[in-house]
C-alpha cells in the first residue's frame, strides 16, 4: 500500500468482504472454526513448497499451506459443515499476484459433491461482486472442453503436441511432467483469454491431477474457480481411503526425490482421521485474489498492509 489513504481504503474492502463471507455461512449454517498453524506433517505437493521452524530447536513443525488436513479431521470428528478464515504460507511465491504470506478462505460441506459445491463457490464470489454493484456470468466447462479451442484432447494428447502449442514460449523442458504442460497451456494459452466479467469454473480433471480428490469413471472429481483471468479456488470431492490417499502423499515424496527436493513428512495424523471422513466436498479461496478483483487491481500489494519485502 502506498499511503494512508489506500491502507485505509484496502483495509475498509477487506473489513466488508470477511463480513460478507460470515454472513453468507452463518445463513447456511456452517461453523467457523480456527485449526493450528503449525504441524508435525506438511504438503508434499511437489509444486508448493512450505516453511518449517522448530520448537525448543529440536522439533520440527511446517507451517500450513492450507488448513486443510486439520478442517477435514474436524469434520471426520463429526463437527459438521464448517470453514476457516486465516494466514497460510508459501516459501518461494512472492511478486505482483503472490506474496509467501496470505489469507485464505477453506471451508466443507458433508453431503456435496464438487458439482454442487462449486456452483455454491460461485454463489460466494457473485455475492461479493454484489457488494461493489457489479454481476458476472457464470461459465461451467470440464477440463477436457476447456482445451477444445486448441483442437488438443488433454487426457489423450501426447507431451510432444503439447510442447508443441508452447513453441513460441521457449520454455525449458528439463523437469517439467506431462501435467505441468497441461497446466502450462492453460496459464500461457487459455487462462489470459477469459473475459474480466466471468465466472469460469472447470470441472472434471484427468485423475493423474486428483490430488485429494475421488477419482471416479476416469476423472478426478475436482473443480477450479477462475474471476476474470484470476484463478481463485480449487476445490474436490473429497477422497476418504486412506490407503489411496497414502499412496497419492507417497508419490508425491517421489517425485520430489527425483526433482531434488526435500521430501516432506506424511501427516499421519489425518492420515488416521481419513477413515472417519463422512461423505463430502472441500474447496479452498484465495482471499487476496478476490480483493484484488474487487480493487481493480494486478499488485496484491494494493490489497495487504506489508508486502513481502516490506514485512
Amino acid at each position: 500500500m502506498r499511503d494512508a489513504k489506500s491502507a485505509r481504503r484496502a483495509f475498509k474492502l477487506r473489513t466488508r468482504l470477511y463480513a460478507l463471507i460470515r454472513t453468507f455461512f452463518a445463513e447456511r449454517g456452517v461453523l467457523e472454526v480456527e485449526t493450528p498453524v503449525l504441524s508435525e506433517g506438511g504438503n508434499t505437493e511437489p509444486n508448493i513448497e512450505s516453511f518449517s521452524t522448530t520448537f525448543a530447536g529440536s522439533r520440527e513443525r511446517w507451517l500450513r499451506t492450507s488448513p486443510e488436513h486439520a478442517l477435514k479431521r474436524l469434520v471426520a470428528g463429526g463437527i459438521g459443515d464448517c470453514y476457516e478464515l486465516g494466514r497460510v504460507f508459501r516459501n518461494g511465491e512472492a511478486g505482483r499476484r503472490h506474496n509467501p504470506e496470505f489469507t485464505m478462505l477453506e471451508w466443507y460441506r458433508v453431503g456435496f459433491d464438487h458439482r454442487r459445491l462449486m456452483r455454491e463457490t460461485a454463489a460466494l464470489v457473485l455475492a461479493s461482486l454484489a457488494s461493489k454493484g457489479w454481476s458476472a456470468d457464470v461459465v461451467e466447462t470440464s477440463y477436457r472442453d476447456l482445451f477444445a479451442g486448441l483442437g488438443i484432447d488433454p487426457f489423450e494428447a501426447p507431451i510432444e503436441e503439447l510442447r508443441a502449442q508452447l513453441a513460441e514460449f521457449r520454455i525449458d523442458p528439463a523437469g517439467l511432467s506431462r501435467d505441468d504442460w497441461l497446466d502450462l497451456l492453460i496459464t500461457h494459452r487459455i487462462q489470459p483469454a477469459f473475459p474480466k466479467d466471468r465466472i469460469t469454473v472447470v470441472h472434471d480433471f484427468p485423475p493423474s491431477q486428483c490430488a485429494l480428490a475421488k477419482v471416479r469413471d476416469g476423472v478426478a472429481e475436482r473443480f477450479e474457480l477462475f474471476l476474470g483471468t484470476y484463478e481463485l479456488a480449487n476445490g474436490y470431492h473429497e477422497l476418504t481411503d486412506a490407503a489411496e490417499q497414502r499412496a497419492r502423499f507417497e508419490s508425491d515424496n517421489a517425485r520430489r526425490r527425483a526433482r531434488g527436493q526435500r521430501e516432506v513428512p506424511i501427516d499421519e495424523r489425518f492420515l488416521d482421521a481419513l477413515p472417519q471422513l463422512p461423505a463430502c466436498a472441500g474447496v479452498a479461496l484465495g482471499i487476496e485474489r478476490l480483493l484484488m478483483h474487487l480493487a481493480d487491481t494486478d499488485d496484491i500489494a494494493d490489497v495487504i498492509a506489508f508486502p513481502f519485502a516490506d514485512a
